[in-house]
């Protein structure tokens, strides 16, 4: 390995900046991942407008945690893997030893250890996550499709907890790449979708990835997006399911006024800390409502998602607009904030040959 690479880090909100650091050199139990493709992520955006309240407490840290590649060295103790495999790494693993743990519940872990760093040629990956939570990549799978598992296995996680029926209709409240997951899950799972959201590109992605209906309610009112949305539910009585994937006050409280007397609501978009919802008790209580929030993924549920996407059974890859060079990464944020694409893999230099020329934001 080369002894420096080049990386994008976090310094504040609207601050990441590509530079030169030293490549990383595993310890007892750890790996070096050479990172053949990493994918943009609407939390990436979001966390660079306004940082993040979990991942960046002590910048300047590393950026991304959507990648794939090839395992470049092996620290003492590492047992099963050796350089040369070709490997997508979850971005967590939990401790296995507290409270949430020992209930299941490993989305919940107290001592969840979170992984960044994917914008940049090398990772180093913790001994836990090469315990846990480190998968060898299908023949043939490309390393963009394997990025992509991480966001798959928190639609997945989303879909699971939403206690879909064969056959329920389901209305998912935006379009991003979350939503769209989202919707592709909710079809495995035998559902009616329907997607509401703005833009045509990512409508037409909903309708590829198994909606029945698309709706387009950018220019719409949040009361006429309730009216819209409410008249396409069967006899107008609300969705079966509906599942936030926007992340606003607003957004949660509309999600609430379309779903049917005892139906369920999924509170899947993280809002910015601090805000805060209201709504009216008593829908709540007489219309025996269930609300939940979901948060992340578990290592089943990321095996889950690799297998789906080695299967061709979720068509991952439709979400990528552009494979673009690593060192144009803060440019990839911008182009999302603009509304510009759904997503982009980023391509370190040493891949460059998956880069066909410059790539338009039409492919």
């Amino acid at each position: 390995m080369s002894r420096q690479m080049l990386a994008a880090l976090f310094y504040a909100p609207g601050d990441v900046r590509l530079e030169e650091r030293p490549v990383p050199e595993p310890g007892p139990g750890e790996i070096v991942l050479q990172i053949a493709a990493a994918t943009t992520c609407g939390t990436d955006v979001k966390t660079y407008v306004r940082g993040h309240p979990l991942l960046f407490k002590n910048p300047p840290a590393g950026f991304g945690h959507e990648a794939a590649g090839i395992v470049a060295a092996v620290g003492p103790g590492v047992q099963g893997w050796k350089e040369g495999d070709a490997v997508v790494a979850a971005n967590s693993a939990p401790c296995d030893r507290c409270f949430y743990c020992r209930r299941g519940r490993y989305s919940l872990c107290e001592d969840l250890l979170l992984l960044n760093g994917a914008y940049a040629e090398y990772l180093l990956v913790p001994a836990r996550i090469v315990q846990r939570n480190l998968y060898r990549l299908p023949q043939g799978l490309s390393f963009t499709a394997a990025a992509l598992t991480e966001p798959l296995a928190c639609a997945l996680h989303g879909v699971e907890a939403s206690e879909i029926q064969p056959g329920d209709t389901v209305l998912i409240i935006g379009a991003g790449p979350l939503g769209l997951l989202l919707t592709a899950a909710a079809r495995l799972a035998g559902a009616r979708v329907l997607v509401s959201g703005h833009g045509e590109q990512r409508l037409a992605l909903a309708r590829q990835f198994g909606a029945e209906q698309t709706f387009e309610t950018g220019p719409l009112s949040l009361e006429e997006q309730r009216i819209l949305l409410r008249e396409a539910t069967p006899e107008g009585r609300g969705a079966d399911v509906v599942i936030e994937a926007v992340g606003t006050p607003q957004t949660w409280e509309l999600a609430v006024s379309l779903v049917r007397r005892g139906g369920l609501v999924n509170l899947f978009g993280g809002c910015a800390s601090g805000t805060r919802i209201s709504l009216e008790t008593r829908p709540l209580h007489y219309d025996e409502l269930t609300l939940k929030g979901v948060f992340h993924h578990t290592p089943t549920y990321f095996a889950r998602a690799l297998e789906l996407i080695a299967s061709g059974q979720i068509p991952v890859e439709a979400l990528i607009s552009a494979r673009l060079p690593l060192a144009e990464a803060v440019t990839a944020l911008r182009l999302l904030l603009q509304k510009q694409g759904v997503k982009y893999a980023l391509i370190p230099p040493a891949f460059a040959q998956n880069l066909p020329g410059r790539a338009s934001l039409a492919e």
